[in-house]
């Protein structure tokens, strides 16, 4: 469906049959309610970390995304509408807790948060002139263009990192305070 038509335009839309959008509802919360059936029975059997790779708990997670894949797809085609579905957002329980990734703040900036864009990359083949080791720079020239690209939006970067393995650990190196 083209971003042109009636459905992504401005206008309401009205009479819109929402059943295939709570079909595609219905069959992401079976797929759910089997994940945590059988996460319970393949945990009983064997440790945390094996059964993250429990082949029963791969399989459920690729169709769980990938109906929530078709749940995006239903709800774009129909409402012309872009959902974030997957985000997972941990509100604090209390304000009195201070938060894991809690930064010292710009004078006038009331809230920060940590984002995080990943990338699997596989090593070039055989003869390339790059290695997996040039990765990171390319991602250090992204992530200063991006640190602009905010700053021109009229955010404030309080911290940026590339890193490789994991996500980077803000706020977390002692000896990058002790240079500070």
């Amino acid at each position: 469906m083209s971003h042109e038509d009636t459905t992504h335009g401005p206008a309401p839309l009205p009479a819109v049959d929402p059943a295939p959008m709570h079909a595609a509802v219905d069959a992401l919360a079976a797929a759910l309610h089997e994940y945590v059936g059988t996460a319970v029975g393949v945990r009983a059997e064997f440790g945390a970390a094996e059964s993250d790779d429990d082949p029963r708990i791969l399989a459920l997670e690729n169709r769980i995304g990938q109906l929530n894949a078709g749940l995006f797809d239903v709800l774009h085609d129909r409402l012309g509408m872009h959902p974030d579905l997957t985000s997972s957002v941990w509100e604090p329980e209390d304000d009195e807790h201070e938060h894991e990734h809690a930064h010292d703040l710009p004078a006038g900036v009331e809230q920060a948060e940590v984002f995080y864009l990943g990338f699997v990359v596989a090593a070039p083949h055989e003869g390339a002139d790059m290695t997996l080791d040039g990765v990171i720079d390319l991602l250090d020239e992204a992530g200063e263009e991006a640190t602009n690209r905010f700053a021109d939006g009229g955010y404030d970067v309080v911290e940026w990192a590339a890193s490789r393995g994991a996500a980077p650990g803000f706020g977390d190196d002692e000896d990058e305070e002790d240079d500070a």
